[in-house]
């Protein structure tokens, strides 16, 4: 079965760090793009990172370069997105998506106080 889940979402205080994960099962996430969504509320959704594995290639929006990045787990077949130096502008639901395969996550809120 094709599935993207997302967990690590939560609370975070100002200025604090949080890890979210996208574990993929069904294929391996080593053939396609794959990229982190985020969306606020009452805004539209976001694109913010994207990992090609197979050409070792990141990339990262503006609102996010510098302090989140894409780590990965091949054996876990697990995308992870490390997130730092969080403000009030990155309370949003986050999203994993492998585009080439139309399949999205279900989704896992991030909430960071001031």
């Amino acid at each position: 079965q094709v599935q993207l889940v997302e967990s690590g979402g939560g609370l975070v205080q100002y200025r604090g760090s949080l890890r979210l994960s996208c574990a993929v099962s069904g294929f391996s996430y080593t053939l396609y793009p794959i990229q982190w969504h985020r969306q606020a509320p009452g805004k539209e959704r976001e694109l913010v990172a994207e990992l090609t594995a197979f050409s070792f290639t990141r990339k990262y929006s503006d609102s996010v370069s510098g302090r989140f990045t894409i780590p990965e787990d091949g054996a876990k077949n697990t995308v992870f997105l490390e997130m730092n130096s969080l403000i009030p502008d990155d309370t949003a639901t986050y999203y994993c998506l492998v585009p080439t395969r139309g399949v999205w996550g279900q989704g896992t809120a991030v909430t960071v106080s001031s």
